[in-house]
């Protein structure tokens, strides 16, 4: 087996992870969707939770694995896929190209059948799998399994290595690799992701909840908003915009909410209001005469009839009570007997 030599600082790796049977709370179907990244020289990798694996889901993870390595390196390598380059040919999507020169790195992509040149990104993928995914429990938040996979991604780096005879660790290495910084801010790519709006009027969206205009619970919209900026808009299925919010910090736990969305749930629950009153349980209803007439055709059944042991007649009660009545008490008894 040929060793490959990874100089520091020169390649990243990245692959996508499926992830089968993730918490129904997460809401991405069938499988989870985790984007690893890995420094090639040193081991070190970050991996990155995804509702998807679209373009703009791998630029928007792309992005964050980088941030938490701290730069990037001078080349990207991937498998062939599709949202990165024409899978036949190898040759790198216009879309994805500008991307890479966003980041200022090169692209490589793994030969279709000869060797593999991932397994450094592939030996990450096995140790998030077996030491995180499959602990992960039912009933946690999207949050939640990031941090987790965070801290075994940190707990790994003081795996122990040898270079050139000495010992060293993952985090060692990886703190002399001269990483290129990056942008302020991510590549501008346009993200899209469909929610459902509850009962009080908001929207799900990276942790926090946003207000859309009442009278559109249960409604489909689409959350968009570009990567780096600050703006996120809600749209209907027919591409008008309903709401427009400042984004919260993502999985801050914060409802925002739209003054006017405000005044308009409030108009909305006072119209529903009414002086009229609430109920009619005071007012009187007599038997009717149908009702009557069902009554006699009861009371006229034989004694065997098993509706007599169901339809009470109320004069069997009083005669029961008055003699109750009449009847000599027990202290009654005690003074006749003196």
């Amino acid at each position: 087996m040929a060793i490959i030599a990874h100089p520091p600082g020169e390649e990243i790796q990245f692959d996508w992870v499926e992830l089968p049977d993730p918490p129904a709370e997460w809401g991405v179907g069938a499988n989870a969707h985790l984007l690893v990244g890995a420094l090639a020289h040193s081991g070190r990798w970050r991996a990155v939770l995804a509702e998807a694996e679209t373009f703009p889901h791998l630029v928007q993870s792309i992005d964050a694995v980088l941030r938490r390595l701290g730069g990037t390196a001078r080349r990207w390598r991937f498998d062939r896929m599709a949202t990165v380059c024409h899978p036949p040919t190898g040759r790198i999507l216009p879309t994805f190209a500008a991307v890479a020169k966003y980041y200022g790195a090169g692209v490589d992509f793994c030969p279709p059948r000869p060797g593999n040149r991932k397994g450094v990104v592939e030996k990450a993928n096995h140790s998030a799998a077996q030491r995180w995914w499959r602990t992960v429990p039912d009933g946690i938040s999207i949050e939640a399994g990031q941090s987790g996979v965070d801290k075994l991604a940190a707990q790994m780096d003081s795996r122990k290595r040898k270079l050139d005879g000495a010992s060293t660790t993952v985090a060692a290495l990886a703190e002399g690799e001269p990483l290129l910084d990056l942008p302020t801010r991510p590549f501008p790519a346009e993200l899209e992701q469909t929610r459902v709006v509850s009962p009080q009027g908001l929207v799900s969206f990276a942790g926090n909840r946003y207000s859309v205009p009442p009278g559109l619970t249960g409604a489909h919209v689409t959350v968009r908003i570009r990567l780096g900026e600050d703006d996120l808009h809600v749209v209907t299925a027919g591409r008008a915009v309903i709401a427009h919010h400042r984004r919260a910090p993502d999985g801050a736990g914060q409802t925002v909410r739209d003054a006017g969305h405000v005044i308009a749930l409030e108009r909305a629950v006072l119209a529903s209001f009414s002086d009229k009153a609430p109920c009619r349980t005071k007012v009187r209803r007599p038997p009717s005469a149908a009702a009557q007439a069902e009554a006699e055709k009861l009371r006229g059944r034989p004694e065997s009839d098993v509706a007599n042991r169901v339809v009470i007649d109320l004069a069997r009660y009083a005669a029961v009570a008055d003699r109750l009545r009449q009847a000599p008490t027990h202290e009654d008894q005690e003074r006749e007997s003196e």
